[in-house]
């Protein structure tokens, strides 16, 4: 019988989705925000309002793909003390209160080579992660992080965008494990009003050329850009508009997440 790998819970998760129905949810939180304690309840509130996977952020000091909500909730989460080592223990905690959906850490390259690459890959899948995302390394210079995943057994999202060649798209969704992450705006993280022409048309393109599952992110916020997603990908990733709640709502950040995940979801009660 064969053992379960951490990108392989990722796939099984995919393969739980009802055929035809929503694409599944993936909430981004920053890891430490808005309290430093605050992750492995936010975690298992994902889970609690019906969340494919969750993605964890570390906070960096230049986070150079998002955008001012998540640029401020990494700053605080920063003050607050929380780091790499902060960030992995709070996933580890989340697991060992039962959480059980998957958990897909996002961070930059800087934090990665300071703490090891084949240390932070081992640690990731030790504490119960299934995937990583290092949206400043490019597909073509993630050799060794790729080797690094792969032994730990972890799956590398990688993304792709509207302005991705035809030939960078192909080889990105040929080295791709896990999912494709499709970028769907020219610019940072952030809530938009509406999904993109461009944005609907990556997703075909990725559709043509690999069967990995596909998630939308960037700029998603309210239940109809899910439902527009039926039949055009299989996830959907939310942050900025999520951080944005929960900062509105720092001392209750539990409920302001929980509010707005079932809203997105369209399961309100």
């Amino acid at each position: 019988m064969s053992v379960a790998t951490p990108a392989s819970r990722l796939a099984e998760a995919f393969a739980r989705r009802p055929a035809g129905g929503l694409p599944g949810l993936i909430p981004y939180v920053t890891a430490g925000f808005p309290g430093r304690d605050d992750t492995p309840a936010l975690l298992a509130t994902a889970e609690r309002a019906g969340c494919l996977a969750v993605e964890v952020g570390i906070p960096f000091s230049d986070p150079l793909a998002d955008g001012p909500t998540i640029q401020r909730s990494s700053q605080q989460a920063l003050a607050n003390g929380m780091s790499v080592v902060g960030a992995l223990a709070a996933v580890a905690e989340a697991r060992s209160r039962g959480l059980s959906i998957p958990v897909i850490f996002m961070t930059y390259v800087n934090p990665v080579l300071a703490f090891g690459l084949e240390r932070f890959c081992a640690e990731a899948a030790a504490v119960g992660a299934e995937a990583v995302i290092v949206p400043d390394l490019p597909d073509d210079e993630a050799v060794q992080l790729r080797e690094a995943a792969d032994a730990a057994g972890l799956a590398l999202i990688l993304l792709v965008a509207p302005t991705t060649t035809a030939a960078r798209l192909e080889a990105a969704c040929r080295r791709a494990t896990g999912f494709v992450y499709c970028v769907g705006v020219t610019g940072t993280t952030g809530a938009r009003a509406h999904i993109s022409q461009e944005a609907l048309d990556l997703l075909m393109r990725v559709k043509a050329v690999t069967s990995l599952p596909r998630a939308l992110g960037f700029g998603l916020s309210r239940h109809e850009h899910i439902r527009a997603l039926r039949g055009r990908a299989e996830a959907a990733v939310v942050g900025a508009a999520l951080i944005d709640r929960i900062g509105a709502a720092p001392r209750r950040p539990v409920e302001a997440a929980e509010s707005f995940l079932v809203e997105m979801l369209g399961t309100a009660r």
